[in-house]
This record gives structure tokens, sequence and C-alpha cells, in this order.
């Protein structure tokens, strides 16, 4: 996946809220560590993959790819945060075998692994396995950098409107 247009969009948001909330000096790592085990999360909540107990249907793709695409704004900010903005592409290659439930977990440790090591291998790492994740849910490269993209627009207006 081309990366550079994304790691641009990002870091300009990324400042503008940090000017907006006086956040310029502050060590956000952590929050923004956080901020992505919680879109995880949603994003596993959406598609009920682990919920072997309801015969409830996923959510919509539209509503799957939106919960992803707020999970690559935290990962690339992440990125930003450890000066690796200079990573143009990486894989969008599915891993074979592997259930949605199964690669959910291997992101969660990857992200662990990431936040405890601050390595830019690790972090690559964490990045395949949520582009793994990606190609497990069905979605193409073109489809996650138009929503991202998108995605990024709805952000920068809920900042310009006091979200």
């Amino acid at each position: 996946m081309e990366l550079k247009e994304i790691f641009k969009m990002q870091k300009g948001l990324d400042q503008h809220i940090e000017q907006q909330h006086q956040l310029d000096k502050e060590d956000l790592f952590d929050r923004k560590t956080l901020a992505l085990l919680v879109e995880l999360g949603e994003l596993a909540n959406e598609t009920r993959c682990f919920k072997f107990w309801s015969l409830k249907e996923p959510s919509p793709r539209s509503i799957i790819l939106e919960e992803f695409v707020d999970g690559i704004h935290f990962i690339v900010s992440l990125g930003i945060e450890c000066g690796f903005e200079g990573i143009d592409t990486l894989s969008v290659e599915k891993q074979e075998g592997k259930t949605l439930t199964e690669q959910f977990l291997k992101v969660y440790e990857s992200v662990h692994t990431f936040r405890t090591t601050k390595k830019l291998e690790a972090y690559k790492e964490m990045f395949e396995h949520y582009l793994w994740l990606a190609a497990l849910l069905g979605f193409s490269e073109s489809e996650i950098k138009e929503a991202y993209i998108s995605k990024n627009e709805v952000n920068y207006k809920r900042q310009q409107e006091g979200y």
C-alpha cells in the first residue's frame, strides 16, 4: 500500500489538533496507542467475528471500512510520533489460514510489542498485521485510501466545529 500521501495528510491533521488543543509540547504516544486499541475493539465489534453466542450479522461493509480507517489514522499518527513517516509502502497481503479472530489478536499483540519497543521493525510489523486484517475483510488498497481521505476530511471538519 502506498503511504506517502496518507502520512502527509495525517501529519497535517495531527498538527492542527495539537495546536488547537495546546498539545504541542505533550507526549501523546500512550494516548494514541490506547486510541488505536479502542478503535481496534470497535472494528472487531462491528465484524462480530468473536461473537460465537450471537446469530446477528456483521455491520454493513461501509461501517466496517470506516472503523478500519479510524485505526489507520492512529497507526499513522503513531508512526509520525516516532519519526517513521518516511515509510513509502507496506504489503497488504493476506496471511493464509488466519481467521479474523486470530488476526485481531495478532494485531493486539503487535501493538503491545510496538508500544514497548518503539522500534521501526515493530512498527512495520504492527502496520502490516493491520493491513493483513484489511485483506481478510476484503478491502482493496484503493478502498482503504479513498475511505481514509474521506474520513480525514470529516476529522478536519469535526475539529473546526469544536468536536
